[in-house]
């Protein structure tokens, strides 16, 4: 195989992907792997579990088939198993599900538990929903109970010292049940920007709450101690709740937990009380799940799906994540015995939206839903014949005996087989579009470090554009600066049609695109259904319903710029300069004339004197910043210099003084100055001090020249422009990205960066 193997077709965006995250490097970090030789190196480590198996295909010819198909990127596996393959590590799971006693050992052992899988690269799901309710007692100690919030904050701070295999951040899903006695505190427990920052959260719903809110009566809560009834509430009080913070900063999730347990394949080995942290893979307590995904832009052949193809890839593809069960160093012995005897598997897709492109079908329509049912109705049927073919050859998985499956009678390896996934890093690797989500966008601007901008553009769009002979660098641009092809009158209104991007879709089709996949998915669906800034709590509250009405297990939603750090969100700038009229939700970084006015303050820090200079717009509000420490050069002046030029582009693009001054203020370093109300804990604290001496009263700790009025204003010289150039323009994303600085995309309950390639899930 390595002497006649192909080699991967990569644009240069999967290449970066692979060198950030994927390629073996050595002791100095310098890559020593070439993308060809990865695939071989996880083809031939997975299909090393067919040595133990002599009725199958055998080691050679699997492996030949396993990388053909990574190659070609008709199917990738999730990320660690790309990662960890061949390697000393050897974990290949992606998602997890740990149980929580209601012990103070207990909570600590599954902290302690929780690190080592984030250690190996995997996400972890857990229900709070066991731990006793805050003000309960606790009679080994006379005390009273926190609750299960304040142990939340615990394991997200260990999450935060743990990053995964070195390439993935820790990541967490949280879940609490709707009639546990603290939910009120738990749907709001993200409330402020920047809370509980590595864990997804979820309500689960039960089916009396459900009942209750569709008559609009109480329920009752209930404590897990012993299930006595410790109060009631409303329901729909309860419902608008969850709605108006989801509408406000895109969580807490909810998750339709007795519809998850309806379909339990292994009710006597377990009940489902958490999923992984995208919500797609509902887990029992220390079991696992190993997910890929078929690319399914692969499959259309002149405008038709080659059914042919598609069925020997799911064949192909069951097989390699079975082998994956039996190759796979487990973090823990008691999710290696759990999950061997379940043997559960997550296949789903990936380039949705790019097939439906192919096929000529606008993603928001009737037929992109029949397209949806038909497509995961193949995949589903295919891939549970597979799983049988392989009962026959290997045996059922060890609890078949107590699962549905003995009841119907049919034996299979697995006892799930389709999940769809967010697929993050590994569609950039395969430039298809991500699970099953509209495409992000047909063609946007990428910023490359000390080079100029790149416009990226759609594949399949750009070889339309060529072939009917419309293309052009400066349509291109102008594309990525609108981030939609709505209202391009050069393209002929039919492309316009097919090729819409995630906010051209409105919440209903998202809702009913997901419910349509769910009808034929064992697992459930991971999906973020996208809300223009604009959307009502109201509308947010519709989509819920009808998500249940529909069948799906779970939604996740996200409003535009309804978080604090969106503050990157470029809109179209007017002759004037200002903002966006028609979406004033945007943010665009304001040109500075070439005189500007304003103060300088003096404050002392346990560095030296700092002299933070502020500056006006015409309107009198702070415009910009800068900052020149007493003593020149080394750290403290560099890091002053980098956080004043923040501060600065803050300040430019309409941010509020205020938020700046918020997380800026009370900052400690190792060399704090003074005591009491005058102390300056840090360089970053001045900062924050200078700028709210400038919008009000002074600040203690301040000094100021009492014999000058304090409105004086001076004029000084030109500063040096900032360098900023927007990644991405008029276009909806939902944040910064923690590594590169780049816009965050939020999809499948995922943030991904399109820039960098850094994603939160497989």
């Amino acid at each position: 195989m390595s002497q006649t193997k192909t080699k991967p077709k990569l644009s240069s965006a999967s290449q970066e992907v692979l060198k950030r995250r994927y390629l073996l490097r050595d002791d100095n970090g310098k890559v020593i792997e070439k993308p060809e030789e990865l695939f071989e190196r996880v083809a031939r480590h997975v299909a090393g579990a067919e040595k133990d198996y002599p009725e199958g295909p055998g080691f050679r010819k699997a492996a030949a088939k396993f990388y053909d198909m990574m190659v070609n990127f008709d199917f990738l596996p999730n990320s660690p198993t790309l990662m960890n393959s061949g390697r000393e590590l050897g974990q290949l799971s992606a998602c997890f599900v740990l149980p929580i006693k209601d012990s103070m050992g207990g909570i600590f052992e599954t902290i302690k538990n929780t690190a080592l899988i984030h250690q190996s690269g995997g996400g972890t799901g857990f229900s709070f929903a066991n731990l006793r309710e805050s003000g309960s007692r606790v009679k080994s100690t006379s005390g009273v109970a926190s609750g299960p919030i304040t142990f939340m904050t615990a394991f997200n701070a260990a999450t935060e010292t743990v990053k995964q295999g070195g390439t993935r951040r820790g990541a967490n899903m949280g879940m609490l049940r709707v009639d546990h006695p603290d939910i009120l505190d738990f749907i709001t427990c993200k409330e402020d920007d920047g809370a509980m920052n590595n864990f997804n959260i979820s309500v689960s719903l039960t089916r009396k709450f459900m009942n209750a809110l569709e008559k609009d009566k109480d329920y009752d809560l209930r404590s897990p101690l012993d299930g006595k009834k410790k109060g009631s509430l409303n329901s729909r009080e309860i419902f608008d709740l969850i709605v108006k913070q989801a509408w406000k900063n895109g969580e807490p999730g909810i998750v339709f937990i007795d519809r998850m347990n309806r379909d339990n394949p292994t009710p006597k080995a377990g009940e489902i009380e958490s999923t992984n942290p995208c919500g797609e893979q509902p887990l029992l307590p220390y079991e696992s799940c190993n997910l890929g995904s078929i690319n399914l832009s692969n499959f259309v052949e002149d405008g038709e799906i080659d059914w042919e193809r598609l069925k020997d890839i799911i064949r192909s593809a069951v097989r390699f994540l079975d082998d994956v069960i039996d190759v796979n160093k487990y973090p823990l012995k008691e999710i290696a015995d759990t999950t061997r005897a379940n043997r559960k598997i997550g296949l789903g897709v990936m380039g949705f939206a790019d097939m439906l492109v192919q096929l000529g079908i606008s993603y928001n329509s009737d037929e992109a839903v029949e397209a949806a049912e038909q497509v995961m109705q193949f995949i589903q049927t295919e891939g549970r014949a597979m799983s049988e073919e392989l009962a026959k050859e290997r045996g059922v998985f060890p609890n078949w005996k107590d699962s549905i499956y003995k009841e119907e009678g049919q034996r299979v390896r697995n006892a799930t087989v389709t999940t769809i996934a967010p697929t993050g890093s590994i569609s950039m690797i395969a430039d298809a579009s991500s699970g099953v989500e509209p495409l992000f966008a047909v063609s946007f601007i990428k910023n490359v470090m000390d080079k100029d901008e790149l416009v990226m553009t759609n594949p399949i769009f750009l070889q339309i554009a060529k072939k009917e002979g419309f293309y052009s660098e400066e349509l291109m641009k102008k594309i990525a600066q609108k981030g939609t092809l709505h209202g391009v009158k050069e393209i002929p209104e039919e492309i316009r049609r097919v090729f819409v991007v995630a906010h051209d879709v409105s919440p209903i089709w998202h809702i009913k695109i997901q419910a349509a996949f769910q009808k034929y998915t064992d697992n459930a669906v991971s999906k973020t259904v996208n809300f223009p800034h604009s959307a009502t709590q109201k509308d947010v509250a519709e989509v819920y319903e009808l998500a249940y009405k529909l069948g799906c297990k779970g939604v996740t939603i996200y409003r535009d710029g309804s978080r604090e750090e969106q503050v990157l969100n470029i809109g179209k700038v007017n002759k004037k300069g200002e903002q966006d009229a028609a979406n004033p939700n945007k943010r665009m970084v304001r040109q500075r004339a070439k005189v500007t006015y304003g103060r300088t303050i003096q404050i002392m820090t346990g560095c030296g004197k700092l002299f933070v200079t502020i500056n006006e717009d015409a309107s009198g509000r702070p415009f910009e910043l800068f900052s020149v420490m007493g003593k020149a050069g080394g750290c403290a002046a560099s890091q002053a210099e980098a956080i004043s030029r923040m501060a600065s582009i803050s300040l430019r693009s309409g941010i509020d003084p205020k938020i700046i001054i918020k997380h800026l203020r009370n900052i400690t370093c190792h060399r704090p100055f003074g005591f009491g109300p005058e102390r300056v804990s840090s360089c970053s604290d001045a900062i924050a001090q200078a700028l709210e001496s400038f919008i009000s009263p002074p600040t203690l700790g301040i000094v100021k020249d009492e014999k000058k009025p304090a409105a004086e204003v001076v004029e000084i010289e030109i500063q040096p422009e900032i360098p900023f150039e927007a990644t991405i323009k008029e276009s909806y994303i939902g944040g910064i990205c923690r590594e590169c600085g780049g816009p965050i995309e939020y999809e499948g309950g995922c943030m991904v960066c399109r820039s960098c390639g850094y994603s939160e899930c497989g």
